[in-house]
């Protein structure tokens, strides 16, 4: 592994523990085991932390979706979110922090969209494909779903049971049945 992928490995971790306030270069440093002064010189500012984490969070999760292949919509859209839920929960909890620190922080928010303008394209392509006639739009409607179920599984008063893979097909079976023509 890269070392700066180990760096933006465990500021992740970091963020997700002990939220944006935790997030120091020498947490980094202990996280990933590293003698102190090394996070620092991969990314020397704070900003430069964040981006190197925001940017290696998206890489992640496109590694994490599910190739559009022969299974139904649904599937592919609950198999990404499952994994999401039980495969990578600290890197979702740490997305949700960046989204928060970006409402308050105009140079994190500019990276933030940049990285973030990659999943909305890919959704947007992929709705259009299914035959989306406002596929913009509906993207956005995904998303908004996508990220609510997110979160309240992990934040939210949902988290005490989330959903299993069954009822998130459903649930993305329901809202893709809204928005796709027959």
């Amino acid at each position: 592994m890269a070392r700066t992928d180990l760096i933006a490995d465990s500021a992740i971790e970091v963020i997700a523990r002990e939220g944006m306030r935790g997030l120091t270069h020498r947490a980094v440093d202990r996280e990933a085991g590293l003698a102190p002064g090394s996070t620092s010189y991969y990314a020397r500012t704070r900003l430069a932390l964040l981006e190197l984490a925001v940017t290696r969070m998206a890489d992640l999760d496109e590694a994490a979706a599910p190739p559009r292949d022969a299974r139904p919509l649904p599937d592919v859209l609950a198999g990404f979110l499952h994994t999401m839920l039980t495969e990578a929960p600290a890197r979702t909890r740490a997305r949700f922090e960046f989204a928060l620190e970006a409402s308050r922080r105009p140079e994190l928010r500019a990276v933030y969209d940049r990285v973030g303008r990659r999943f909305r394209d890919a959704c947007t392509a992929l709705l259009a494909d299914a035959g989306s006639p406002a596929p913009g739009r509906h993207a956005r409607m995904l998303i908004t779903w996508c990220d609510g179920v997110l979160f309240d599984s992990l934040a939210g008063t949902g988290a005490a049971s989330p959903p299993d893979r069954a009822e998130l097909t459903a649930g993305a079976a329901d809202l893709l049945a809204a928005i796709l023509p027959r």
